[in-house]
């Protein structure tokens, strides 16, 4: 077992709001109840594997599915202010606690099968149960209970039965709730159940710095050391454990920066995130990454910045929530699909073969679980958690951590204050800070300047893209203050060949293609997939090649309507933001051997017509696109 260093856990530099502090507003608030109104809200009611799950006495998987939806389903009802979504949750989670054993086993599995119980399970659970206390704090007593005797039990099994599979690639998870346990009782074992966790674990510092080469270039097999989801959890697992060696906070994010470096260099994607289909698939525009791989870097990403305080990585969160998470879903979130592209001319099963490398054909079609189910389940956290990152807290402080409308209510030295962000960012380049305090009363406002802007004014002065500007002040009554930011529209390497992308900010641009849709509604192995939750398979309707004919000087900033309230913006139908660039028309054609995958590249650079100019919009209101596209 390795030396500990420093018996207790770092603080973190900032820390989450409860749900109960915070009220999404705006466009944030419209994705937050369409994902109620769409497949996250209705799981526990139409999919067998989350409605008669073992979790709850049912006959169905009892292993990740009921886990991954609770994470995402209890922090979306309590941010909605929801009784009905409330009462649901704490239906399953109360079953959960009465379901646990005598010896303190929490997951349902009968004693004669833990020997070969994947404990990746336990480690989901508990921070998922943590999770439920900050959102339920009078239940938060007997989630405490619960954890200390789960994890008491759980280091008697794990020193006869080690992990392996799931647990052992995601260890770290566990820190999650070690550590919550540990700020409220102290108790020495945790640290010593932490060790336990790290030893039996898979070591990343390893993977990523001695065993990377041999993952460089993508193979068409499974692996575990690839595997695109462990890879995007384990971002933040060296960061959890300085924290757990008392390495200085700011020091922390060190390794997971390296390591994200690392990925990004040999299979990174525009969209903010590296390819995995369903492992690491190397660069190309029409390989995919897995919507559990999106929504688990946000939540690393998430993580780190509050342990960490460094900026960079609220750029990284809203580079992947703003792009590759709306990509990966329906506009009505409904339906969503396994494996997103970043040219995706079609989303529909191929006959013959995949152009996925370990995933099957029908990975990149929009519906209730295609390919698998884990990203049914795993998906409703992406935009909750984003909602409960906007703003953060530290002693005597609140960091506006992400630009997006939202406000917090809270109280600092025993008086009402409240912070609410309005504005349309990051489709429109003016945000205002509205500060509220019941009486005189001094603080710390931080707030992050995204690293994506040219250029940006607070409250009337310059400051820094890419910082956090502190605002330390005694605040009476009301204040506003505007973040102004100017965005420039930028060409960049694609990282395919010569390939191009346009960039605006933390957005992507893609070229929408038109689309005809066919539903398929069916039943396989007992599942319905019926409207609005069935299969939609999209055909190209209209041209899907081009190139670019000028550079991002040509480009023209166009809004073409206002920031909606109360419809979804990442739809082709609306946009709030769109850029206009000269394009020509080329026949791109098909990859060889495919029906409907386009091409890496362009099979002709030969223009069949004119320039013309072409209106792009943001890669996450797309669902048939091309976005990486060659210089005429």
């Amino acid at each position: 077992m390795a030396e500990i260093i420093a018996a207790n856990m770092t603080a973190n530099t900032y820390d989450f709001f409860p749900a109960s502090s915070l009220y999404p507003a705006g466009w944030l608030l419209c994705q937050l109840r369409t994902e109620a109104e769409g497949l996250a809200g209705h799981l526990d009611l139409i999919w067998p594997d989350v409605r008669d799950s073992k979790w709850i006495g049912g006959d169905r998987e009892g292993w990740e599915r009921v886990p991954y939806w609770l994470d995402g389903f209890i922090p979306l009802a309590y941010l909605l202010r929801d009784g009905g979504m409330i009462a649901r949750a704490q239906r399953y989670v109360r079953a959960i606690l009465d379901g646990q054993a005598e010896d303190g086993w929490i997951c349902p599995c009968p004693p004669e099968g833990r020997a070969g119980y994947d404990m990746w399970a336990l480690l989901l659970i508990s921070k998922v149960l943590v999770l439920y206390a900050s959102c339920e704090p009078s239940e938060a007593a007997r989630v405490e209970t619960a954890l200390v005797r789960a994890f008491r039990q759980a280091a008697e099994h794990l020193e006869a039965h080690p992990l392996f599979d799931w647990g052992k690639y995601r260890w770290f998870e566990g820190l999650i709730a070690v550590n919550w346990l540990y700020q409220r009782t102290g108790g020495e074992w945790l640290l010593d159940f932490a060790d336990l966790l790290h030893a039996q674990g898979r070591d990343y510092v390893s993977l990523i710095d001695r065993e990377f080469s041999a993952y460089e270039q993508p193979e068409r097999k499974w692996q575990w050391d690839t595997h695109v989801v462990n890879l995007a959890m384990a971002l933040k697992a060296e960061g959890l454990w300085q924290k757990r060696l008392g390495t200085p906070a700011s020091d922390c994010g060190a390794f997971p920066l390296h390591m994200l470096e690392t990925l990004m260099q040999h299979h990174g994607m525009p969209c903010g995130h590296f390819t995995g289909d369903e492992c690491l698939a190397g660069r190309s525009p029409i390989q995919g990454t897995e919507l559990c791989g999106v929504v688990e870097a946000m939540y690393s990403y998430e993580v780190l910045l509050a342990l960490t305080g460094n900026p960079l990585f609220g750029d990284l969160l809203e580079r992947a929530a703003l792009n590759a998470l709306p990509a990966a879903t329906s506009p009505d979130q409904w339906t969503h699909q396994y494996d997103q592209q970043i040219n995706q001319a079609a989303c529909a099963p191929e006959t013959e073969a995949s152009v996925f490398g370990t995933n099957g054909c029908e990975a990149n079609v929009f519906g209730l679980e295609p390919n698998y189910g884990c990203c049914t389940a795993n998906m409703p956290q992406g935009w909750p958690k984003l909602a409960m990152t906007v703003f953060l807290r530290r002693p005597g402080g609140i960091l506006a951590a992400l630009p997006l409308p939202a406000r917090v209510e809270t109280e600092l030295d025993g008086i009402p204050v409240s912070v609410a962000c309005s504005g349309g960012y990051p489709f429109r380049d003016t945000v205002t800070y509205i500060v509220s305090a019941g009486q005189p009363v001094q603080f710390a406002l931080d707030v992050r300047i995204p690293g994506t802007a040219a250029s940006a004014e607070l409250d009337g002065q310059p400051v820094k893209p890419g910082t956090i500007v502190t605002l330390n002040r005694i605040w009476s009554g009301t204040k506003t203050l505007t973040l102004t930011m100017s965005f420039d529209v930028t060409l960049d390497p694609a990282g395919y060949g010569d390939l191009m992308v346009v960039n605006r900010g933390p957005l992507l641009f893609a070229v929408p293609i038109e689309a005809v849709e066919i539903v398929k509604e069916y039943t396989r192995d007992g599942v319905e997939r019926r409207a609005p939750y069935c299969d939609r398979l999209l055909y190209p309707a209209g041209h899907f090649g081009w190139l670019f004919a000028a550079g991002a000087d040509a480009a023209e900033v166009l809004h073409p309507s206002p920031v909606p309230d109360d419809t979804p913006v990442f739809s082709p139908e609306q946009t709030p933001l769109a850029i206009s660039m000269p394009l020509v028309p080329v026949d791109w054609g098909k990859k060889e051997g495919f029906a409907f995958c386009a091409a890496d590249l362009p099979a002709s650079r030969e223009p069949l017509g004119k320039a013309r100019r072409v209106t792009m919009i943001p890669y996450g209101a797309t669902m048939l696109r091309m976005t990486a596209m060659p210089m005429c």
